[in-house]
């Protein structure tokens, strides 16, 4: 059951950062452009996350998936300040 919501987790940031890719290309807000990547970085978050707990056990592979998720963060918190007024 829990490697069902890995899944399902990877799949929804995959779903938001394509959203939101679709939302900069119709209003060219550059935020979005931030956005995306974070959710990009999520989605790969959750995707090492399935490759750590479910395909490969005996790897850990908790670093790697602290320092994307951090990079993610640091992304949209980079774009946060860099587009404020």
């Amino acid at each position: 059951m829990a490697e069902l919501v890995y899944i399902l987790c990877a799949v929804t940031s995959l779903v938001c950062a394509i959203l939101l890719a679709r939302g900069y290309q119709q209003s060219r807000q550059r935020l979005l452009v931030w956005s995306t990547l974070c959710f990009v970085g999520l989605f790969l978050n959750n995707l090492l996350t399935v490759v750590d707990l479910v395909i490969v056990p005996d790897v850990d592979l908790r670093w790697l998936r602290s320092a994307v998720s951090f990079a993610s963060v640091g992304v949209l918190a980079f774009g946060l300040m860099w587009e404020a007024p």
